[in-house]
């Protein structure tokens, strides 16, 4: 009786819904095959949903780790690559390229990681389900994180990434707010649909306007726009989502701009490959990765006018060019042309956002086709940390 109810639920909820379901009006313009994600998740979603129900919120002033030089409400977290030197102990860190030291200090971005799961998915069955228990608990989350004093984030990444004995943080840290991209995409469906209520997202837009003011005007977020690999795409991912939460048209128009000038003819080769990620010791990984960010970013931010799914620098590199590259090596990842990553190689590939995006963005059946028949989501913690979108129903 439960699964029939919640069926019955779910179609009228989809009828009820139907008007004010649809994303930006803008952005929607822009996409021509349309996927009920709904339909294809909607199982899955309710699963997760209603078991983070019971969950209550976690933020950065759960845990401390003694190595950081912030206080009790900023995000810390350590360098991945980076371990003790076997000739010098107690002397600074050495790096490893590719190779994840499992005894750094992660509890801030589990913790983060962790609100951005819940949050998706609770607005995600919010929004199928017109259930307002889902949004309350989402709403719970958000307003643990961005609002309320006791519990809150600093609105800044200031030691992020540190290396024990070299740097107390660095730029390249804004990657760990990557997980930050989805929950403020569920508050704006949240806004949409009457989830929330107009002061609790007045005030979670607020902290989101300090931080992405922090990103574009500190010395750390200046050196992780301006570099050349998947940090600079990540930097543009994240600024896009957040100036589009907080309506600020002047910065995404400057994301798009950027998009064009810079991240493409720094990043892309001719034939549509990444040849930083392609040097890396994980190039598989760093390459998927890499196209989901530009993916994202495409998404967020082309209009009509704008519309960087079509762009093309004057020798054809774009979105497309990338997307033809990548598209054989997920179908068959055998058919990879250089070694295996040295770690996580069979953790990829999965339903990655670009499939699905692009599918529809730039008429490619075939790619949304790869994209249902491929898992939802990582099944390890790594994955996860590498993978920042997980409820599409909350993007089409």
């Amino acid at each position: 009786m439960k699964f029939f109810s919640r069926l019955i639920m779910l179609i009228l909820s989809l009828i009820l819904f139907a008007g004010c379901q649809q994303a930006d009006k803008s952005n929607e313009e822009v996409l021509h095959i349309k996927v009920d994600i709904a339909a294809i998740d909607s199982s899955r979603i309710f699963t997760s949903a209603d078991q983070y129900l019971e969950k209550e919120p976690v933020t950065v002033t759960a845990s401390t780790c003694e190595r950081s030089l912030g206080g009790k409400h900023d995000f810390y977290s350590e360098g991945d690559y980076w371990w003790p030197n076997p000739d010098d102990p107690d002397g600074p860190y050495i790096r490893k390229d590719g190779m994840t030291n499992p005894e750094n200090f992660k509890d801030h971005r589990r913790a983060m990681r962790r609100m951005s799961i819940q949050v998706a998915a609770l607005a995600a069955a919010f929004k199928i389900s017109g259930e307002q228990k889902y949004a309350d608990h989402a709403v719970n989350h958000l307003k643990a994180w961005f609002v309320d004093e006791e519990t809150k984030m600093n609105p800044n990444m200031n030691y992020a990434q540190a290396i024990k004995g070299i740097c107390p943080g660095r730029g390249v840290g804004l990657i760990d707010g990557i997980h930050f991209v989805e929950p403020a995409r569920a508050v704006m469906v949240l806004e949409k649909l009457g989830g929330i209520s107009g002061d609790d997202a007045a005030a979670i837009k607020s902290w989101f306007n300090e931080f992405v003011t922090w990103m574009t005007t500190h010395e750390y977020g200046i050196d992780e726009r301006d570099r050349k690999n998947n940090h600079g795409t990540c930097w543009v991912m994240q600024v896009a989502q957040f100036a589009d939460l907080t309506g600020n048209e002047e910065l995404m128009d400057y994301c798009r701009n950027r998009y064009k000038t810079v991240i493409l003819p720094n990043q892309m080769s001719p034939d549509g490959s990444f040849h930083m990620e392609l040097k890396r010791t994980k190039p598989y990984g760093y390459s998927l990765f890499n196209i989901d960010a530009h993916a994202i970013a495409c998404h967020i931010l082309s209009t009509p006018e704008d519309n960087l799914w079509t762009f093309e620098l004057e020798d054809g590199r774009g979105i497309r060019k990338g997307m033809e590259y990548i598209y054989p090596y997920i179908k068959d990842k055998s058919t990879w042309p250089l070694e295996p990553d040295v770690m996580y190689w069979d953790e990829w590939p999965v339903r990655h956002p670009c499939l699905l995006f692009a599918g529809s963005a730039l008429d490619k059946p075939k790619y949304i086709e790869l994209w249902k028949q491929l898992d939802p989501l990582p099944d390890t913690e790594e994955g996860m940390r590498n993978f920042p979108l997980r409820e599409p129903v909350l993007w089409m």
